[in-house]
């Protein structure tokens, strides 16, 4: 069973999510944590396969944050698979930052709002 922590502003966004992935996969357990402030504990208590957490330009959801919030699920969970959710639309200069930190190997992957479920299905079932 692998298990899948959603942290997202968005809460429509995060249910459709969580559904895509259930429905696509029996393997797949996935947990919605309820605020980011109890997302690195949730992390440490069920220790996840992956972590999806959606970045804006608004606090508690800016990277620096959610690159905190990496780090102690990491000292948690050493094997979790970090990645990023960021509408490259809406915000251009954050998607950019985004997009850095996986090349600087902060993060596992990231992901753009606005790819399909299938994508997004594809993404977390390959890391």
């Amino acid at each position: 069973m692998r298990r899948i922590i959603v942290d997202m502003q968005n809460l429509l966004f995060a249910d459709a999510i969580a559904r895509t992935l259930r429905s696509a996969d029996s393997d797949f357990d996935v947990r919605r944590s309820e605020s980011p402030d109890k997302t690195a504990e949730l992390c440490s208590l069920c220790q996840p396969y992956a972590l999806l957490m959606e970045v804006t330009g608004y606090t508690p959801w800016k990277l620096e944050e959610r690159l905190k919030i990496r780090d102690e699920a990491k000292q948690q969970s050493p094997h979790c698979k970090i990645v990023l959710i960021v509408d490259e639309n809406a915000e251009k200069e954050l998607a950019r930052r985004v997009l850095q930190a996986k090349k600087d190997g902060l993060i596992d992957n990231f992901i753009y709002g606005s790819v399909s479920a299938a994508y997004l299905l594809a993404v977390i079932d390959t890391l």
